[in-house]
């Protein structure tokens, strides 16, 4: 099996099941008991927590778990715009954002709120002088992305957050789920006021998120409970998952030192095999991008057959995001692009691993172009 789905899900490390089997069996008691279980619980949940600041050089009082990227992402969105919606109604975000970014904003705008959509140049990116432009005298929030989850491009998060840092009271919200453990982000340095992580992307396990909250900024909650994650997030701590997320993330960045320029080596060698293949075109930029994502079109070819065919063959990558490809709908991203709506419904992702190895990617480019021209001659 060759898997280049990675951006959609990664396979957990072993040590990180392991990790939460001797949890969930030895130490499953509710941190908030007071009997000694608990406190076993609570302790341990303080340990995971106190590593993955670390691990993100922040405080170990701004992080907050939750169950993954999505409820992070709603989390920082609609807590912040409804606890400050007294103050100003605007917000703003890029037109290339994870769904779970674009739904929550539209949920909002639907409650009232003003919602300013940024454009994105031919590469996927957006402009800090459109942001610039784009605030208001009410806008209280501005939610980029760092790494695109379909194309990989990176969005200039320093240049923004050096903007925003002159607007005291607009929140800087980045979604970082792609981003971890390929593309380095400083959230301090960078003004960023609340970042969104997600287990399962680096080797973590499903069901297991967290979301940065900047010391001093406030949001209004969205489920009522019992107060846990100082009445951030109520609902009975995941202790197993939290546990798996801070090896996963420790493991991750370990592995980081070597495995990106193995990463990048290989993201390199499909890009140009496949840049040969006939109809073909790449999508993802040549600079400002993630090492681990190479997004592609081919002219005439159904993107959910190619991807049938070469399963098949035991190969394995996506349409658009894992988020949208059941929904047969052409990429929003691709669209905001400027790529035409054809290349844009045949589009392919590629989402690599540290594992992942030159040998794969010659038999996927050989694969790919096989595939594609059998394709192109049944549909003749």
């Amino acid at each position: 099996m060759i898997y280049f789905d990675n951006s959609a899900t990664t396979k957990p490390y072993k040590e990180v099941l392991d990790s939460f089997v001797k949890v969930s069996s030895d130490f499953f008691g509710n941190p908030s008991s007071l009997h000694g279980l608990g406190v076993q619980a609570e302790k341990l949940l303080t340990q995971a927590r106190t590593q993955i600041a670390n691990l993100l050089g922040v405080k170990t009082s701004e992080i907050y778990f939750t169950s993954g990227g999505t409820e992070s992402n709603n989390l920082a969105i609609k807590g912040s715009a409804i606890l400050n919606k007294n103050r100003g109604r605007h917000l703003i975000l890029s037109s290339v954002e994870h769904p779970s970014v674009r739904g929550a904003m539209e949920q909002l705008g639907k409650l009232g709120f003003d919602i300013t959509y940024l454009p994105a140049d031919q590469h996927g990116r957006v402009n800090v002088e459109d942001v610039k432009a784009s605030i208001q005298k009410n806008t209280i929030l501005v939610s980029v992305m760092h790494v695109n989850n379909e194309v990989g491009t990176i969005q200039p998060i320093s240049e923004i957050g050096g903007l925003l840092s002159q607007y005291p009271n607009i929140l800087f919200h980045v979604d970082a789920v792609q981003a971890v453990g390929k593309v380095p982000l400083n959230l301090l340095e960078n003004h960023v006021d609340l970042c969104s992580f997600s287990a399962h992307k680096f080797h973590g396990l499903k069901g297991t998120g967290a979301l940065f909250i900047r010391e001093g900024v406030r949001l209004d909650p969205l489920l009522s409970g019992g107060n846990q994650e100082w009445k951030v997030r109520s609902g009975t701590e995941n202790v197993a998952g939290a546990v798996a997320m801070a090896k996963a993330l420790r493991m991750t960045t370990e592995n980081s030192l070597s495995g990106l320029e193995r990463m990048k080596g290989v993201q390199s060698l499909l890009r140009k095999g496949l840049s040969k293949i006939d109809g073909l075109t790449i999508n993802t930029p040549l600079e400002h991008a993630a090492p681990h994502i190479l997004n592609f079109s081919i002219k005439g070819v159904k993107a959910e057959v190619l991807i049938h065919t070469l399963e098949q063959k035991g190969i394995y990558l996506s349409t658009t995001s894992a988020c949208s490809s059941k929904k047969q709908l052409p990429s929003q991203t691709l669209l905001a692009m400027g790529v035409p709506d054809d290349l844009a419904d045949s589009a392919f992702r590629i989402s690599l691993s540290y594992d992942n190895t030159v040998d794969e990617a010659n038999k996927v480019i050989v694969a790919i172009e096989e595939a594609a021209k059998q394709l192109r001659k049944v549909m003749s």
